[in-house]
């Protein structure tokens, strides 16, 4: 993403997006998915039955 030279800004456009998309998953899974799972298990459980 720093380098410059000969084909410097065509790989800076590959790499961008590439790199958010590492960084998303990343967050997604280490996050959204785990925050999804406990809130239908605790849906499912009911009122009072957390455990």
């Amino acid at each position: 993403m720093w380098v410059s030279g000969t084909g410097s800004e065509v790989m800076r456009r590959i790499a961008t997006p590439m790199v958010g998309g590492m960084v998303s998953s990343t967050v997604l899974t280490l996050v959204v998915i785990p925050a999804l799972h406990a809130m239908v298990k605790q849906w499912r459980l009911g009122p009072g039955l957390e455990g």
